[in-house]
């Protein structure tokens, strides 16, 4: 594929999830089709939704979608990113923050980027579950307020 080519499909697909309307990857290959590119196979779309750091989500029909972060790049506690969180519990050693289905990855790499200053020392994610381990497990409950505060949640 031309680089001309791969930008415009690039582009063409951000549109598309900007729109909030595709529940499945192969929606948005019928939907690239649609657009013309022919040559559009459901792991190039696997790819570019993992590059792009495309989480699903419910969209205000309430029908989980494919969307792109607000901004492409390092994630913010502004952006809609607190909506993806469901719940935040912990052991008195680990932290758990439970999200939408596939936001995990993307959540953690804004809480590992606050990281120490919130008392996180770092993050393991899986698809909808983060652990996170605590800068000091004495200071736990301070952690905890950090990470709710960010969040706003109780």
């Amino acid at each position: 594929m031309s680089q001309v080519k791969q930008e415009e499909l690039i582009k063409s697909f951000k549109a598309l999830l900007k729109e909030e309307r595709f529940g499945s990857q192969g929606d948005i290959v019928d939907a690239l089709k649609g657009l013309g590119f022919d040559n559009v196979s459901q792991s190039k779309v696997s790819r570019l939704l993992s590059k792009f750091g495309a989480v699903r989500t419910r969209n205000a029909k309430l029908e989980m979608v494919y969307c792109l972060p607000a901004e492409l790049g390092m994630p913010t506690a502004k952006s809609p990113l607190r909506q993806l969180v469901l719940d935040i519990e912990h052991n008195e050693s680990m932290v758990i923050i439970r999200t939408s289905p596939g936001a995990a990855q993307l959540i953690a790499r804004l809480l590992d980027s606050v990281g120490k200053a919130e008392g996180v020392l770092g993050t393991i994610a899986g698809d909808d579950t983060i652990f996170i381990a605590p800068l000091k497990v004495s200071d736990i409950e301070h952690t905890i307020q950090n990470i709710r505060q960010l969040f706003e949640t109780v």
